[in-house]
């Protein structure tokens, strides 16, 4: 009897405290006497319990986001920028002991990054090239977390919020430079149409018929219409001496 009960005591106080489970995205780190004495691969765990716990570290890529930030650009415009980083754990061991908390760091670090290398672009560039500083704000990122055991995947600008005086004037200069190409594609097509009545008016030259053929096509167009009054033009009285003289040069040659 007195040994079931120190068993029953065994199993309530020594075996069963010392059941951890794992999950399947997780990794444990086991501390004996606060030394690390190995890692628990996911599922049921057991360690020595009052002499030895489990740090448990998630692998998950992890959402991180930054909040705004008030960095003023290279050509002196103020801007707020919010971003979201991504980042994971791929050494559980370091992430414990090199750092206190990596999310705390990670955000930390972020934010000064974001100021810094946002500040060397001019506003133009920050609008327009957004893979570029994504691309330079996770190396440096990474190079930071690093000996932390971490790996920061992506990094992405998420809002710029300009001044409002500056949003008017970015819609006027978006307006004028819409204006300028309108009139710029307008007068290339009077270039090109000029160029046409040019090569047309040459051939009339040439052939001064031409000019009467058209007419009479224009008052073929017109009576169409069922238009009571047609227009004869002052050229169309010399029609007849015209088409007279074509068919005579015609039939000399």
């Amino acid at each position: 009897m007195p040994i079931l009960i120190l068993l029953i005591l065994v199993l309530v106080f020594i075996v069963l405290p010392g059941f951890r489970v794992v999950r399947q995205y997780e990794k444990g780190v086991v501390f004996r006497f606060g030394r690390i004495v190995g890692l628990k691969e996911p599922g049921l765990a057991w360690v020595i319990p009052y002499i030895e716990w489990v740090k448990k570290v998630d692998l998950r890529t992890i959402t991180l986001p930054i909040p705004p930030q008030r960095i003023i650009t290279k050509d002196n415009v103020s801007v707020d920028i919010s971003a979201v980083a991504y980042y994971q754990i791929v050494d559980s061991v370091k992430s414990i002991v090199a750092i206190e908390n990596v999310m705390s760091a990670i955000n930390q670090i972020a934010q000064t990054t974001i100021r810094n290398i946002v500040g060397r672009f001019q506003l133009d560039e920050v609008l327009s090239e957004r893979d570029v500083i994504n691309a330079e704000i996770r190396k440096v990122l990474d190079t930071h977390t690093e000996p932390w055991g971490v790996v920061v995947s992506v990094v992405e600008i998420k809002d710029i919020e300009l001044p409002e005086n500056m949003q008017r004037a970015m819609a006027r200069q978006a307006e004028a430079e819409r204006e300028k190409r309108a009139k710029i594609i307008a007068a290339e097509g009077e270039f090109l149409s000029v160029q046409k009545l040019s090569e047309a008016a040459d051939v009339i030259a040439s052939h001064p018929i031409a000019l009467q053929l058209r007419n009479l096509q224009t008052m073929t167009e017109i009576a169409v219409e069922k238009n009571s009054t047609i227009i004869f033009p002052a050229q169309f009285m010399s029609t007849i001496n015209d088409i007279k003289n074509f068919l005579a040069s015609e039939q000399k040659q």
